[in-house]
């Protein structure tokens, strides 16, 4: 590798640190890379891996500083372009952290959309009006409060979904991936990996989501008033009894999590995008996205730190085979003793960016025309007009700010 920096060169070591959490990488089982669709591997090429040295850039993930705290560093690299497709429509600047290189690398890339995946990771339908409630007085469900699943609502509205409707025509696939099997009430509502439901199975889909969720009691138990703790070991006893997060059937009532999680309404789903569902494993996923030729993923979703690496669809399992670019403002990390999640997705994101690419929605771009000349081409399938309506595909309640419904 050589850095350009005042005409100085030098060579760094090859040895790499292992940084990690030891405690999240045994958690994850990732599959074993396996090349794309069933193909002989491309011909390989010799990256010139030039770092050029960058004069006081803007800071990065600046566009939405509400939700994601910019990032800031001292020494940022210029790196030549990595991904460069033939036929690329689709431009993605991305940058990486290097401790070596000491500081912040940034490469240009030109990707063919219909080779790329855009996913969504846990899009919960929580606290949104289609009746799916975060328990009272003391349940927890995906951001742990009504408040801050309100706030993720809210950047779901305002970055998340009008980046996937700026993509939807041109890529290869748009999917979301949910907890749990596939059910018989979500199956009729969403396109699955083997099965597109017609509008009637939508339109059931929505009157039996509406009244299986409306069945259910949201309420479980009030905080303990007293326990008991020993004299030698108050803390542990502390902890053990009354801990930070409980989302079990005590404070969420026994089978809260049973019950069939929707894609949120802050999303405008369409009739051809996917979902995925946890339970069956990544090994479904994989095949499916290379069925449809799929190279490359833009990854965003909920939570940086928990869910959006470490679950089916997770950035853990899906770079061991595609080329992913984690859309770093279009997440969001869980913020326990915060009040905003600004500080929490910074860090996060910057720590995965020691082995990941990450992008942002702005540097995401299609090109207005390709090398021919022509706009491109809408994806095999696609029908703009095929947004799911609101009152076909997803209960109707009226949203309220009410702790009990709404977002």
């Amino acid at each position: 590798m050589t850095i350009s920096n005042q005409g100085s060169q030098q060579i760094l070591n090859a040895s790499r640190a292992r940084l990690g959490y030891v405690g999240l990488i045994a958690a994850l089982s990732v599959a074993v890379p396996s090349p794309v669709c069933g193909v002989e591997p491309a011909a390989t090429r010799t990256y010139s891996n030039q770092l050029t040295r960058l004069v006081d850039p803007p800071p990065l993930l600046a566009d939405h500083p509400q939700f994601v705290q910019p990032v800031v560093e001292t020494v940022r690299y210029e790196a030549p372009r990595l991904v460069d497709d033939e036929q690329a429509d689709l431009t993605v600047r991305a940058w990486r952290f290097s401790y070596n290189a000491r500081g912040i690398i940034e490469m240009p890339n030109r990707l063919r959309a219909a080779q790329t995946a855009v996913i969504m990771v846990h899009p919960w339908g929580i606290d949104d009006g289609q009746g799916w409630n975060t328990p009272q007085p003391a349940g927890v469900a995906d951001f742990c409060t009504v408040e801050k699943n309100h706030l993720a609502g809210r950047h779901t509205r305002t970055v998340i979904d009008p980046f996937l409707k700026r993509l939807r025509a041109n890529v290869a696939c748009t999917l979301y991936s949910l907890p749990g099997k596939r059910d018989p009430i979500r199956a009729k509502l969403y396109r699955s990996f083997d099965h597109t439901p017609s509008a009637a199975e939508r339109k059931r889909g929505a009157r039996e989501l509406a009244a299986r969720l409306e069945q259910f009691s949201y309420r479980g138990q009030h905080l303990p008033d007293e326990f008991t703790v020993s004299h030698e070991t108050p803390v542990i006893d502390y902890f053990r009894q009354f801990p930070g997060l409980d989302a079990g059937p005590r404070y969420n009532n026994d089978g809260f999590w049973d019950l069939p999680i929707p894609v949120t309404r802050d999303i405008t789903v369409h009739a051809a995008d996917v979902v995925i569902y946890d339970a069956e494993g990544y090994e479904p996923l994989k095949k499916f996205l290379q069925g449809l030729g799929v190279r490359h993923v833009l990854l965003t979703g909920y939570a940086t730190d928990m869910c959006f690496c470490r679950t089916t669809a997770g950035y853990q399992n899906l770079a061991q085979d595609f080329n992913v670019f984690l859309v770093g403002d279009a997440t969001l990390a869980t913020f326990p003793a915060n009040a905003t999640p600004r500080y929490a997705t910074n860090a996060h994101i910057s720590f995965a960016s020691l082995s990941h690419l990450i992008t942002q929605t702005s540097w995401v771009k299609l090109l207005e025309q390709d090398d021919g000349g022509q706009a491109p081409a809408t994806s095999p399938g696609h029908d703009p007009a095929q947004a799911l309506p609101a009152g076909d595909a997803l209960p109707s309640k009226s949203r309220s700010t009410n702790l009990d419904r709404g977002r």
